[in-house]
């Protein structure tokens, strides 16, 4: 599953590079039945089966050895994964990502090996591959080296706190439709103004819960404002 995200772009890049390495382990190699089996009927009974505690946390146990690293597991119970958390763990040398299936994993297992439990949102996947492959795409953008220009990932939604202002190519003109004259003046100041401007704006709009009033600089609390009252 993990083979064709990485294969190409950035994360193909990446790992071509050595930038970063990405080792998959099947909990299967760390079943001690003939079967190797991972899973079995829920307790107090139910639908569906549970990711069995042994293989797991085995698996955890000789992946981690006597390093200190995170120990994450991708579950819909978990912190909402954001940029912040991404930046947190991009910082990391090595981390390890556990990624739950079925019906769900035996409890104890967070009890015993892991260090957060991380959500990519509230929708159900068909299993934690999935938000893994997020979560690790998510951090090699932020590598050094891993981006073609080095400034390209300094603006991205999210990353400022806010979403990205409006882009526009050529033609100048569609269908009626017309390219904002600023970004044709040459005026880099009057042009990055515009673009504060518009990321705020296009925040307000669209996401206003990333708007937190008493962490904003007064500078950008006053341009807050005065968007807040035009619309208004």
């Amino acid at each position: 599953m993990f083979n064709g995200p990485f294969d190409c772009s950035i994360n193909g890049r990446a790992l071509n590079k050595e930038l970063v390495e990405i080792e998959v382990h099947d909990i299967r190699s760390f079943s001690s039945d003939r079967h190797k089996t991972v899973d079995d009927a829920p307790y107090g009974g139910g639908p569906g089966m549970i990711l069995m505690l042994d293989p797991i946390v085995k698996a955890v146990e000789s992946i981690k050895g006597d390093k200190s690293m995170p120990v994450i597991l991708l579950s819909p119970q978990g912190e909402v994964y954001n940029q912040r958390k991404a930046e947190t763990l991009s910082k990391y040398e090595e981390i390890i990502l556990i990624c739950g299936h079925y019906e769900g994993i035996d409890y104890r297992i967070t009890e015993l090996v892991v260090t957060d439990e991380l959500s990519i949102g509230d929708f159900v996947l068909s299993g934690g591959e999935f938000a893994a492959m997020v979560l690790i795409d998510s951090l090699i953008r932020l590598l050094p080296g891993a981006l073609g220009n080095v400034l390209g990932g300094l603006n991205d939604s999210h990353t400022t706190g806010f979403l990205q202002h409006p882009h526009y190519t050529r033609p100048e003109a569609y269908r009626g439709k017309k390219v904002p004259e600023i970004l044709l003046s040459g005026n880099h100041k009057a042009i990055n103004e515009w673009r504060l401007l518009e990321s705020l704006r296009m925040t307000l709009s669209k996401r206003p819960d990333l708007i937190k009033e008493d962490l904003l600089s007064p500078e950008i609390a006053k341009i807050v404002n005065r968007i807040s009252k035009e619309e208004n």
